[in-house]
């Protein structure tokens, strides 16, 4: 089948349509909507029959994006959650045939390790502000068709309230950029790597490849799928040592400098309507700089996609090849693996960058990403979900650390109480 497929009735529902139906078949070419009854489909077809491709795209990808919050919902409130032994999940990986698909080229910079980049010019990344979480911030949503940025304006509920808020977004954004108020740095760099007993990506200072520098240990989804999909771990994306190929991974951290002196300022003068503006678009900046940062480690210092052309909106989309996950978010729900993240990028936030992990290993300062770069065309970003005590007891043998340690860090999604 590869047409569009509605889903109606009085034994149907969208949470089933959303989390049963929609994860095997539904793409942008042929999407599974749930429609409540036969006189609501009309609405449904007509916009799937829209003769502007654009428009159509956006109702599909409205529908993909509404579908993916409500699985996530349903998950979570999942009381019994059933696991695959972790030796079952691991055997059960992604596993890319290295022969047909090997690694991306080396470095066409021809340079590994960390390199800085101390005030990068603001004017550069106002383009490639993602907006939509922007009014999230905000609480602003708006409803279909007028979800995201800029179709929130033409919301009956919240348009008006959005479009003030762009405004004085815009306003307060030209200050910055014109006054050079806030500063963009960063620590990146690309390294020789290979992935090692399934589930450890071991980094490299050079070609030799001798010994390794560092390890990223990396954890692998445990939850029972009901389809033939693999369970993912980040290490399935590096090739493997046994194989003797070249593999890369890239890394990064950028921060954006300056906000707190606004803040100060805005909190004196009691304007935390400023305050809360200020601190929202330096998030917004410090995302957008790690799109461009990514950007040119594609195309120019990797250079594995030296013939992408990507407009701000591709990119936004994620059409390009290769992932960008950061250690504590689902791919990696791990903080402490920004340890090893920092070492091997000090050099470079040692000499001017200047950006730092607090205690609970929180990045300062606040508005800051920090990623790890896969370039294989079969990387892809997935959710580790709950784990079980075999996994995460191989895990901190894995990691060097005591049991109790790891399961502290990790408390969030254990499927047990340590």
């Amino acid at each position: 089948m590869k047409q569009p497929l509605l889903i109606g009735g009085a034994t149907t529902s969208r949470m089933h349509t959303a989390v049963k139906i929609a994860p095997q078949y539904m793409n942008i070419q042929h999407p599974v909507v749930h429609v409540l009854d036969a006189s609501r489909s009309v609405v449904v077809v007509s916009n799937l029959l829209e003769d502007d491709e654009e428009k159509r795209e956006d109702y599909v990808e409205d529908v993909i994006d509404l579908y993916e919050e409500m699985r996530e919902e349903y998950y979570a409130g999942l009381e019994e959650r059933n696991l695959l032994p972790y030796t079952d999940a691991v055997e059960k990986r992604l596993r890319i045939n290295w022969k047909e698909s090997p690694p991306a080229c080396a470095p066409i910079s021809g340079r590994f390790g960390a390199q800085s980049i101390i005030d990068f010019p603001l004017d550069e990344v106002v383009s490639y502000i993602d907006w939509s979480p922007f009014f999230q911030t905000w609480e602003l949503r708006g409803r279909y068709p007028n979800r995201g940025f800029p179709k929130i304006f033409n919301d009956e509920r919240v348009g008006d309230e959005a479009r003030k808020l762009y405004a004085d977004a815009e306003k307060m954004l030209k200050l910055i950029v014109d006054g050079k108020l806030l500063s963009l740095r960063a620590a990146h760099g690309i390294w020789p790597a290979n992935s090692a007993n399934n589930e450890d990506i071991l980094v490299f200072a050079d070609e030799d490849r001798s010994e390794p520098i560092a390890k990223f240990a990396c954890l692998r989804q445990q939850l029972e799928k009901e389809s033939d999909d693999p369970y993912m771990s980040l290490a399935d994306f590096v090739a493997p040592v046994e194989t003797q190929l070249k593999d890369y991974i890239g890394m990064f951290a950028v921060g954006v400098f300056g906000c707190d002196k606004l803040v100060e300022k805005y909190e004196a003068e009691n304007d935390d309507y400023s305050k809360i503006m200020a601190q929202a678009l330096a998030d917004r900046l410090a995302e957008a700089f790690a799109e461009v940062l990514h950007r040119d480690m594609r195309t120019k210092d990797w250079g594995y996609a030296k013939d992408e052309h990507l407009d701000s909106g591709d990119l936004l989309k994620i059409k390009y090849q290769g992932i960008r996950p950061a250690p504590g978010y689902p791919s990696q729900p791990d903080h402490t693996e920004k340890r090893e993240l920092w070492k091997l990028l000090a050099p470079a936030l040692n000499n001017g960058v200047g950006i730092e992990l607090s205690e609970s290993l929180a990045m300062m300062p606040a508005s800051a990403v920090s990623a790890l770069c896969f370039s294989h065309p079969e990387a892809k970003y997935f959710a580790v979900g709950a784990i079980s005590k075999d996994q995460v007891e191989s895990y901190a043998t894995r990691k060097g650390e005591t049991l109790e340690e790891t399961e502290r860090w990790l408390a969030p999604i254990l499927d047990y109480d340590p």
